[in-house]
């Protein structure tokens, strides 16, 4: 499962829109043909935000109407006691299936992420889960996948490694799905893009995810698995402004159980009933 943080489906509108404007044809074409509408208000007003967005997404709880609000940033103490108890990877745990998160965190020590003062939906869910999260080792060890996938942006943080290619990047990620009932990747460029105005970024962003998703799909095996794609709120695919969107974000499915799956998910908080329906 590819969670990509602000991506909302907008206008046909190339000028506004960089999902439209040929940057990302594999996204796109997934968006079109294997995806239906996902409601990412959830009966709450106000503009759809990360914390609450990705903890409905992440437990099947709808956070927004819990909290009476929608909620940006990182989880509070409230949010993070529904992340803990219903998030997706201790619930394929329960049922004897292995899950994980694949993202690598810029840490020396995997347990170092329960140290950090703003932890997100993702390091709360990873850490309830499995008490820690893939560390700088396992990003050199090729076990792990960096944010922005070629670890360039580890740089400025002190890193002397090697930069990797996207295509590479994908090879590591769709290992560690070969070793997992259930993967999730994140990535949240897409969201800082949308933030910044800039479409020349975005297209740029978009271009690098799209990328990613082409040598994922090359090598995935659609009899037996699937690919999972979708998002928390909208955002990128509206740059004439520089906030999130009311817009309903994409919930795509290729490979097994496609036709089961899509019908059950109208909104983010059906994504992990729906995923955990399929291992009863």
């Amino acid at each position: 499962m590819v969670f990509v943080d602000g991506l909302g489906l907008g206008k046909k509108a190339p000028g506004i829109n960089p999902l439209e404007s040929g940057a990302c044809p594999h996204l796109h074409d997934l968006i079109v043909n294997h995806a239906v509408p996902v409601d990412a208000c959830m009966g709450v007003d106000g503009l759809p935000q990360s914390a609450t967005g990705q903890t409905s997404l992440l437990t099947g709880v709808n956070a927004q109407e819990v909290m009476g609000r929608h909620i940006e940033g990182f989880p509070g103490p409230g949010l993070c006691r529904i992340i803990k108890k219903e998030n997706i990877f201790s619930r394929h745990l329960a049922l004897g299936l292995t899950a994980t998160f694949a993202n690598g965190y810029y840490l020396n020590d995997p347990a170092e992420a329960r140290l950090l003062r703003l932890r997100s939906v993702t390091t709360v869910a990873t850490l309830a889960a499995f008490g820690g999260v893939r560390d700088l080792s396992m990003i050199e060890r090729n076990e792990a996948v960096c944010h922005d996938l070629v670890r360039q942006t580890l740089r400025d943080r002190g890193y002397r490694g090697p930069t990797i290619t996207i295509e590479e990047a994908a090879g590591h990620l769709v290992n560690i799905a070969n070793h997992h009932d259930f993967t999730l990747f994140e990535f949240f460029l897409t969201d800082r893009a949308g933030h910044s105005g800039d479409m020349g970024f975005a297209k740029d962003v978009l271009g690098r995810l799209d990328q990613l998703l082409a040598h994922v799909l090359r090598d995935l095996d659609t009899s037996s698995g699937r690919l999972i794609l979708t998002s928390d709120h909208g955002n990128i695919e509206d740059m004439s402004i520089c906030r999130h969107t009311t817009n309903p974000v994409p919930f795509v499915v290729l490979g097994k159980d496609a036709e089961e799956l899509l019908p059950k998910v109208a909104s983010l908080a059906d994504v992990t009933p729906a995923l955990l329906g399929l291992c009863d």
